[in-house]
């Protein structure tokens, strides 16, 4: 029977249970195991598609058209593996499935209540994934051991515990251990306190992931173990990393947690294979040459609205042994300020996907600069839409071209409503959602990025190009290399008079890892860093010039 690992938070929210589930996944998958990452998130809206960015951040989408929380992107950039819908569990959609059983009599006419009936829909959720051949699943409980709306996921995982043993099932607890600088010293009571809440409700955590900001004595580490009950080696110190979060697996792996997994769940593993994954973090630690990329969006001041894309321009840069700094900016001030005053600096313009009509004007202004001078266009979703509605301006001679979905009856909706979503009145799970084919046109330089004729990618979306406007746009130099199989969608255009103007429907940034970048970031920060090069910009960072010069001097 496979094995089950519960991850669960204590103390505040934001301390990244989801790169520690996914690095904890990542190492036993490389230890030969296979695992199987979830989500548990106790909010009470079915999913986050319509969940304002600010309040969420990014929406993530799996191959089969889920709308998910963020965290799946993490565990899919670790592990290589592909999430789906049963990755990602949310109390709305517990209680809408408890309510519909009651509804059609499932319950045969008892009192519907949190227990048993709604923990036994979580613990189905659960076993989900347990499935065979599966050797661990590992679920990861959001929100804050304490939070009033989660008490049924923990409730449920620990009757889970119980009723399949100790020995195939164990609790991975993450907590803080905050520094406090006018003392000098770390303050182990928040984690204690934490644990204690912990096992008021019946779960005693196996392992204590303890993030902090310095280093933990031993000292330190004896005393959460003596004051939470945990073995010495059972501490693990789960340091703010000086780089990027993929320091974080070989964190772990250094202090034995992998192992530690192992013995507890006996699992007849060794250890991981991290070669490449090291040869990762040395890239990012020790970059080759830099560059800048300007985002252009209107979440900008939401770290995680624009997360894979962030992540996704970074693998590009470790292949090219090149830090991207990314400079944001937010749309509506290029409204203002205009183009010009915040982007001659730039070596890259992206802009990626979005709702709504604010600062779609700015936007459409970064990409006319963009096509103009010459710089490296990438655009995502809304950034193909705007694309087309930029060049329909001021190429195509269609001075009013706009979407109808800013300026529904236009005279000319370049970008128009798709046509099966006409009568669509819902807004949840009601897009064009997850993975469709593309057949690629030969010789365009999506073909030679993708190497191959047809690939299948993700989307998310209502509009799509007004075909009634392809002929006189290919007539003015624009590119349709990316098409559905029946011809009839556009995915993907390019400008070929251009060092590098590509922008696609889909959302590429969800399938990029760190060692295997996704094929157009990677050619798009390959175009950025030969832009900066042709511009007289000297890309070497100053470690790599040192290195160079102690290099000649030894020689």
């Amino acid at each position: 029977m496979a094995k089950h690992i519960f991850i669960t938070g204590g103390v505040i929210s934001s301390l990244g249970k989801g790169i520690t589930t996914g690095a904890i996944g990542m190492l036993l998958k490389r230890m030969g195991l296979t695992v199987r990452l979830q989500k548990l998130d106790p909010y009470l809206n079915v999913d986050p598609g319509t969940m304002n960015p600010y309040e969420h951040g990014e929406v993530y989408v799996t191959e089969d058209g889920a709308e998910t929380d963020l965290d799946l992107g993490h565990y899919e950039r670790f592990t290589g593996d592909c999430m789906s819908r049963e990755s990602n569990f949310t109390m709305g959609q517990i209680y809408s499935s408890v309510i519909s059983r009651e509804r059609r009599g499932d319950y045969l006419g008892k009192t519907v209540q949190v227990v048993p009936h709604t923990t036994d829909e979580i613990k189905n959720c659960i076993r989900k994934l347990a499935q065979p051949g599966v050797d661990v699943v590992i679920t990861e409980v959001g929100g804050t051991v304490g939070d009033i709306e989660g008490a049924p996921m923990l409730e449920a995982v620990r009757q889970m515990r119980h009723e399949i043993g100790s020995r195939h099932c164990m609790f991975i607890h993450l907590t803080l251990v905050p520094f406090i600088k006018a003392a000098g010293e770390v303050k182990t009571k928040p984690t204690q306190q934490s644990v204690g809440e912990l096992r008021r409700i019946g779960i005693q955590p196996d392992v204590l992931v303890v993030r902090t900001e310095v280093y933990l004595t031993d000292e330190a580490r004896k005393k959460i173990a003596l004051f939470c009950n945990v073995d010495a080696e059972a501490v693990i110190v789960e340091k703010d990393v000086d780089y990027s979060i993929y320091e974080v697996p070989l964190a772990l792996h250094q202090q034995g947690l992998d192992s530690l997994v192992a013995e507890r769940l006996s699992l007849p593993v060794g250890r991981p294979r991290m070669k490449d994954w090291i040869e990762v973090v040395e890239s990012i630690k020790h970059p080759e040459h830099k560059v800048r990329v300007a985002i252009v969006g209107k979440y900008m001041k939401v770290q995680d609205a624009y997360k894979s894309i962030f992540e996704s321009l970074a693998h590009a840069g470790i292949h090219h042994k090149t830090k991207v700094e990314l400079v944001k900016v937010e749309a509506e001030s290029l409204e203002k300020r205009g183009a010009l005053a915040q982007l001659e600096n730039i070596h890259g313009i992206l802009v990626p996907g979005g709702f709504g009509e604010r600062g779609t004007e700015g936007k459409i202004a970064a990409i006319r600069y963009a096509r103009e001078n010459k710089v490296p266009y990438y655009g995502l979703c809304l950034g193909m839409q705007l694309a087309v509605v930029e060049f329909g301006r001021h190429v195509c001679g269609l001075s009013d071209a706009t979407s109808a979905e800013f300026k529904p009856g236009c005279q000319n909706p370049v970008i128009d409503l798709m046509p099966d979503q006409a009568n669509v009145s819902a807004k949840g799970g009601t897009m064009r959602l997850g993975a469709y084919p593309c057949v690629l046109k030969d010789g365009t330089r999506a073909a030679v990025a993708y190497a191959q004729k047809q690939v299948n990618e993700r989307h998310r979306h209502r509009y799509e190009f007004n075909n009634k406007y392809r002929e006189v746009y290919e007539h003015r130099g624009m590119t349709f290399s990316g098409l559905s199989p029946d011809g009839k969608l556009v995915e993907i255009i390019e400008l070929a008079d251009h060092p590098f103007f590509v922008a696609v429907q889909f959302h590429p940034e969800f399938k990029s890892t760190p060692t295997v970048p996704h094929p157009l970031f990677r050619d798009f920060i390959g175009a950025v860093l030969n832009y900066a090069r042709q511009h007289g910009e000297d890309t070497r960072t100053p470690e790599f010039v040192r290195s160079c010069e102690n290099s000649a001097t030894a020689e």
